[in-house]
């Protein structure tokens, strides 16, 4: 199903027993998650099982069982591998045998989710949902609504800076808009240069600068993960940076000026400008096509499911890379 025709039910009242939330936006697939299991709650308890702790034995019991402190049993999942199609009809099974039952699966990565839509039929009294990649201006109604929801005093123009810097993830920026809204003056381009990312123990900039030049990076990456920055995130943020500075390069090598508008597409502090142009000359074109590969291999390589312990795998993967750009 689409998200229009879900939206259209949610608002004619239709409720099911199983959802499935998958695809290209990994924001919607939380949010969507995350509301539908806190409308069928009401405020009661929500037994979540996520990644690792997802097991389809524990989710079965916990919804074939009564609650003993609520009127509903609510199982909210987050899942990044594929959950056997038996195993995942037992599940919708004892949703539908158990009537105070409900089931929320938010599947994220790049595993075959596709192939579980068939689990999730009216027949069983479940939908599926798959989301697609929002355009631009979807994304930037999202984050204006979000804004004003937390009576940010921003503009625009720096809501899609956030949202450049990110590389279009919603997530990341929906996430540093709450960090943000703590502020009181208000917010600019500047301050989300200077603030995300930890509110200013870590300045990103600086960090990705240090990385590319092969500098010290240990306490710094330290620090952004201890802050909850998610590691994915993380090499997502590092190859939009160094596709940031090859844009640059480009830019400089076939005009030969530094237009801020054209390059970025908005306002940019002139400080920052400079500082990246600097550093964008630094590389050649081989040098940005080995970084971004390695970055690309790296993200693949946490999406898999096959690393058990994300933090300390990527901390050892940028100190080989720091070794390569040396």
């Amino acid at each position: 199903m689409y998200k229009n025709e879900f939206d259209k039910e949610l608002m004619n009242g239709i409720a099911y027993k199983a959802y499935m939330f998958y695809g290209a936006e990994s924001y919607l697939i939380e949010n969507y998650g995350e509301n539908i299991a806190a409308v069928l709650a009401n405020g009661e308890d929500i037994n979540k099982l996520y990644f690792e702790e997802f097991n389809p034995d524990l989710a079965i019991e916990i919804l074939s069982q009564n609650s003993l402190f609520s009127s509903t049993n609510i199982v909210l999942a987050k899942i990044n591998k594929k959950i056997p199609k038996k195993e995942l009809d037992k599940i919708i099974e004892a949703c539908n045998t158990n009537g105070d039952s409900r089931f929320i699966l938010c599947c994220f990565g790049d595993a075959d989710f596709k192939s579980m839509e068939s689990s999730f039929t009216k027949k069983v009294h479940s939908v599926f949902v798959r989301f697609y990649p929002l355009e631009d201006y979807e994304a930037k109604n999202l984050l204006i609504k979000k804004a004003k929801e937390l009576n940010m005093q921003i503009e625009a123009h720096d809501l899609e800076f956030l949202y450049t810097m990110h590389q279009k993830d919603l997530s990341l920026c929906m996430g540093d808009l709450k960090k943000l809204s703590i502020l009181d003056d208000p917010i600019t381009s500047k301050t989300i240069n200077m603030q995300c990312f930890g509110l200013g123990s870590v300045h990103i900039d600086d960090f990705l600068e240090k990385l590319l030049l092969g500098k010290n990076i240990n306490k710094d990456i330290y620090d952004l993960l201890e802050e909850g920055i998610n590691e994915i995130a993380l090499v997502s943020r590092i190859t939009g940076f160094i596709q940031t500075l090859f844009m640059i390069n480009t830019y400089l090598k076939l005009y030969g000026n530094l237009n801020i508008i054209e390059i970025w597409g908005f306002p940019l502090p002139q400080k920052i400008a400079n500082r990246q142009a600097s550093l964008a000359q630094k590389f050649s074109k081989d040098d940005f096509l080995m970084m971004l590969q390695f970055m690309q291999e790296l993200e693949l390589e946490l999406k898999s499911g096959k690393v058990i312990d994300l933090n300390t795998y990527l901390q050892s993967k940028l100190r080989i890379f720091l070794k390569f750009e040396g």
